[in-house]
């Protein structure tokens, strides 16, 4: 994956991942392709490039996926996947449905919620992988 601060001439936008969990990097991989279509580069978390520019503690900017757009604007979460979702004419319909309240409500909750269950492996993402299997 790429690791260095490309052109802002060429991108769209940066997404950003946490490289350090297992569930994120499987992410990313699987939607590279399709992401590089519309010049949407995947870029970690943990890129120095990229820490400095978004100035977060630690805990908060390993907690969701980001965008951030060459002018400046950077969304997080739900927020990053609904703006994403505008490049592609087959998911434009759930982003523009995204900005209904009940429907956006909705959308944070699931993504909070798959952030938390997330398993990474390690504990480096901030979730524990229990000893046994849950009932």
């Amino acid at each position: 994956m790429h690791t260095e601060q490309a052109n802002n001439d060429n991108v769209a936008g940066w997404v950003l991942y946490d490289a350090d969990c297992q569930f994120c990097i499987t992410w990313a991989r699987c939607s590279q392709k399709l992401l590089e279509s519309r010049q949407l580069v995947l870029m970690p978390l943990q890129t120095p490039w990229v820490r400095t520019r978004l100035g977060l503690p630690e805990a908060q900017l390993l907690a969701e996926m980001r965008l951030l757009l060459p002018n400046g604007q950077i969304y997080g979460g739900a927020d990053a996947l609904l703006e994403i979702g505008r490049y592609f004419w087959w998911s434009r319909l759930l982003a523009r449905a995204g900005h209904i309240p009940w429907v956006n409500a909705w959308l944070h909750t699931f993504y909070r919620w798959v952030a938390r269950h997330r398993r990474c492996g390690t504990d480096a993402c901030g979730t524990k992988i229990p000893a046994g299997p849950q009932h």
